[in-house]
């Protein structure tokens, strides 16, 4: 294999002929500048230079393996050049925002002073570099739809059943036939490795500890293989969340992948085709820079001119390649082509739609916005369940339906589950929760949800979830003014 100086990668530093150094390796990058889904300047910002501190987080393993051919891995920097690369890091210094998430980190209050999620979220967001934070937290347009999430479960009051045996109550359940302790999963979220060097092993390992079940990511920031190397047991069920690629025989090969990896379902995501407007993701690095130069005379001036504004972000180049031709008609049918596994459709929006994927015979739905993050004004799942309930009962006793998005406590799961929703699922309170405290951040999150589901359950006057139906709860046309505590 070819060794290589920082010199002579340094020479490569133009769209004509680009190399980046990623792990102490040369990789030639100069095909791909321009079809890079985050768009070239991504790259170009590292021409000829090392790139691993922005690849790594954001990139499994076996990216370059994958979309690289095999010709343009060049080779290896030279010893020299290695331990100059390793003196050049260590003398750089560190940014305003890693020393503030240091600092963040020391006085990390200890994991049992956390009682429930907003705890949890509010720790992670003080210590999560600002780059994860935006991306994490970032939601669509003026995050109406983001608020309204949670707030629509405030709209539905419990009429709870009194002197009823509730002694031994049993909040465990099904999802496609597999065992989840407690009602709720975790859904699929990109880049967990932004928040923490493990990333989505801490999901997977927190899940096998407390018998929940895991969506995975086509996005995720570690490999599939990775992923499901991970599980506590060879028979952990783990499910794949998956962006259908343009092209078919791509799209195939990742579904076949994971089915051969042992994933269980394959849930196609439908409500996030397009990069939607995230401005807390766009303006990250505007934020950063800013931050980093506080205190210092900048010379940019100000240019009244029309310019071409990049809302690309994080979240926008993970979503390039996707196929927004997909129709009932010929997508499902194709994926049935591919794989034996059950379809489930992830981001359903109205009560049409559902109504379509039972038609089309998909396992299952999930009724979901995709957290906010897209369009604007669309209803809140929870609303949407409502609807369903009223005006299309059947699809329940046809399909499994599932919610995600807005879940703050576990009586906004009892609440969904009274309506006929089977599991609920939660993403970014997961990724906080691993970002703050690791694979014990996941496990002490389900403890909390799970605490606060028995107690709901056993106040409702229920032992087993399938006693929790639509009598036990009631939308009123008012929403209640939440204290601050």
């Amino acid at each position: 294999m070819s060794t290589f100086t920082l010199a002579q990668v340094a020479e490569h530093n133009t769209t004509s002929s680009c190399w980046v150094i990623i792990r102490n390796k040369v990789y030639d990058v100069t095909d791909i500048v321009f079809d890079h889904p985050g768009g070239p300047q991504v790259i170009m910002d590292h021409a000829g230079q090392d790139a691993t501190t922005v690849f790594v987080p954001v990139h499994p393993s076996d990216t370059l393996d994958k979309n690289l051919p095999h010709e343009k891995h060049l080779g290896s920097l030279d010893k020299t050049s290695i331990q100059e690369l390793r003196t050049s890091v260590k003398n750089k210094g560190k940014t305003r925002d890693e020393l503030r998430v240091e600092e963040a980190i020391k006085n990390k209050p200890p994991l049992r002073r956390m009682i429930n999620i907003q705890d949890i979220e509010e720790t992670a967001k003080k210590l999560l570099p600002y780059k994860a934070f935006a991306y994490y937290s970032s939601a669509a347009d003026d995050s109406i739809t983001h608020v309204e999430n949670s707030r629509a479960f405030s709209r539905f009051f419990f009429c709870p059943r009194i002197m009823k045996e509730v002694s031994g109550v049993d909040p465990s359940t099904l999802m496609l036939g597999y065992k989840s302790s407690i009602p709720i999963y975790i859904s699929g979220s990109a880049l967990a490795r932004l928040g923490h060097p493990l990333g989505e092993v801490n999901l997977t390992r927190g899940a096998y500890q407390t018998g929940i079940l895991q969506m995975v990511s086509s996005n995720s920031s570690l490999s599939y293989r990775q992923i499901a190397a991970a599980r506590g047991s060879p028979d952990q069920p783990l499910f794949f969340q998956i962006y259908k690629q343009k092209n078919d025989q791509s799209a195939a090969k990742r579904i076949r992948e994971v089915e051969a990896l042992g994933y269980k379902a394959i849930f196609l995501t439908v409500d996030a085709l397009v990069h939607s407007n995230r401005e807390l993701d766009t303006r990250a690095p505007h934020y950063l820079e800013d931050y980093e130069n506080q205190g210092q005379v900048t010379q940019e001036k100000a240019v009244e001119e029309a310019v071409d504004i990049d809302t690309v972000g994080t979240a926008g180049g993970l979503v390039a390649s996707n196929d927004i031709d997909m129709t009932w008609e010929k997508t499902i049918p194709w994926i049935r082509s591919v794989t034996k596994l059950p379809v489930v459709i992830k981001g359903i929006q109205c009560v049409q739609d559902a109504v379509l994927a039972v038609e089309a015979g998909c396992e299952g739905i999930v009724l979901s916005n995709h957290g906010g993050r897209q369009l604007d004004f669309s209803l809140p799942p929870m609303e949407v369940l409502y609807k369903l309930r009223n005006e299309r009962p059947d699809v329940f006793t046809r399909t499994e339906v599932y919610i995600d998005g807005g879940v703050r406590r576990g009586t906004d799961v009892l609440k969904a589950l009274c309506l006929g929703a089977r599991m609920v699922g939660l993403g970014r309170a997961f990724l906080f929760a691993q970002s703050a405290y690791g694979e014990a951040g996941v496990v002490h999150l389900v403890r909390i949800l799970e605490r606060e589901i028995k107690f709901g359950m056993a106040s409702l006057g229920v032992r087993t979830v399938d006693e929790l139906v639509p009598d036990l709860v009631e939308r009123v046309d008012w929403q209640p003014l939440a204290p601050k505590l």
